[in-house]
């Protein structure tokens, strides 16, 4: 859909890949959301815990609706696309043609999903070792992230796909080899997935540690040794054949992407809250969370200092906000909101000073979801004037890339913007005050109850 507003001098494209669906987002320099388009995606399941897509099938759709969003405008006015994505590992052989992730042998079927957990074994053994790297995940690795995924591709898929991988892509990484031809890596998936570090890069000893000691062999070709930070421009932009399939003037720039929940988190943090009368307002962005929600949630808290927190994932260096450190805790279910005020007191705990929660996602258009999220936290929740807010932060990264603004922090001040300010309803936090000590009861239950099961 196409809003009536005059048109502006300079666009950005903004394309975000989730779980069922892709987006793209037309966005001018101010951050409003001229267009945008969405298409679903297909996911497989061929067994219980296996989630599937298809790398093609993803990029189909990427080019569908980029060319709906950009239809109604000069391309001229074009300057800069930006990817987001899921954090699904995405599998190709050395001619970059996709390759079976699956006992099946279907080679479309290349992606293993974010949310898929076939490889429970192998992250038990990685956690086992207690490595170093470890430390920047909370002290235990996820299921989800790439190491133990690649370790089960290898002992499970050893001549079907091991030996003939070319490429092991994080798929924001993926779409912007795709658009450029250019395979760097994003900053933000390989520290926050792969347990890459900005200072130190990859540590050869963990993945000798762990089996999967060939890829410190070929220099970590296949996994990345060209990283980029995001929202830094890739290669020379557009390929021709990119160009083509996504409706856009060839070289229009193109920058090194971010994971979804972290274009969230970059599309609401920054933005300008003067006038608000918010307790943010005059302090860094260190006292303010981004919780981006949906079937799940992330809470993203940036600090100038590195914070560990057991159970929290980071501190990850330069991830989302170039400079910043930060730190990400989760839940599956977004729906136990009980939980987002023990991440949070959890990360004040170890050093995080936060005053302010900015909201988006689907949930985030729920009135009675973010009232609650206000009283449970007793904080004041900031809502983006933009309901897309991801897609607008995958647009932050294109206006960087394409050098319109000298950094990240101005344009996500620039084109960050607040819509909608609830404040916490002191008499119902009372309430649930009383909930939330029935909750770290329970917790406690938990953690007994395990306790005794595992000494049996």
């Amino acid at each position: 859909m196409h809003s009536k507003k005059k048109t502006p001098e300079k666009y950005y494209v903004g394309i975000d890949v989730g779980s069922a669906s892709v987006r793209a987002a037309l966005v001018d320099g101010l951050g409003t959301v001229v267009a945008h388009a969405e298409q679903p995606i297909q996911i497989w399941e061929p067994q219980p815990d296996h989630y599937e897509q298809s790398s093609a099938d993803i990029w189909a759709a990427c080019c569908s609706v980029t060319k709906k969003v950009v239809s109604g405008v000069d391309a001229s006015h074009i300057r800069g696309v930006g990817f987001d994505a899921t954090c699904s590992l995405v599998v190709v052989d050395k001619q970059f043609q996709p390759l079976a992730v699956n006992c099946e042998g279907q080679n479309y079927r290349n992606v293993i999903m974010w949310m898929d957990h076939r490889a429970v074994s192998q992250v038990e053994r990685i956690n086992a070792t207690q490595h170093r790297v470890l430390s920047y995940v909370g002290g235990v690795m996820s299921v989800e992230m790439q190491p133990p995924k690649l370790l089960w591709v290898k002992e499970n898929l050893q001549e079907s796909c091991w030996e003939k991988a070319g490429h092991f892509f994080d798929l924001p990484d993926f779409l912007s080899w795709k658009a450029t031809g250019v395979t760097a890596r994003s900053l933000c998936t390989v520290v926050c997935k792969w347990t890459y570090t900005s200072d130190k890069g990859w540590d050869d000893s963990f993945w000798k540690m762990i089996g999967l000691e060939d890829l410190v062999e070929d220099k970590y070709e296949k996994i990345g040794n060209h990283v980029l930070s995001p929202g830094e421009s890739v290669g020379q932009g557009l390929t021709p054949e990119a160009a083509k399939d996504l409706g856009l003037p060839e070289g229009i720039a193109v920058a090194a992407s971010l994971i979804d929940a972290h274009a969230g988190g970059l599309g609401v943090i920054g933005a300008d809250v003067k006038g608000h009368n918010l307790p943010c307002e005059n302090q860094p962005i260190t006292s303010r969370v981004a919780m981006i929600c949906g079937t799940s949630s992330c809470h993203m808290g940036v600090s100038e200092a590195p914070i560990f927190v057991p159970g929290v994932w980071g501190p990850y260096f330069s991830a989302m906000v170039p400079g910043l450190w930060l730190n990400e805790g989760g839940q599956s279910a977004t729906g136990k909101l009980l939980g987002t005020r023990h991440i949070l007191e959890t990360m004040q705990a170890a050093g995080h000073h936060i005053n302010t929660l900015f909201l988006c996602g689907g949930l985030s258009k729920n009135p009675l979801f973010v009232q609650m999220h206000a009283d449970i936290t007793g904080k004041p929740v900031v809502l983006s004037k933009e309901v897309e807010s991801v897609l607008v932060g995958a647009a932050i990264l294109g206006a960087c890339a394409s050098g319109d603004f000298a950094s990240i922090q101005e344009a996500m001040a620039k084109m960050g913007k607040v819509g909608r300010v609830v404040q916490p309803n002191h008499e119902h936090k009372r309430f649930y005050d009383k909930k939330y000590e029935v909750f770290l009861k329970l917790v406690e239950h938990q953690r007994e109850y395990r306790s005794i099961m595992n000494s049996f």
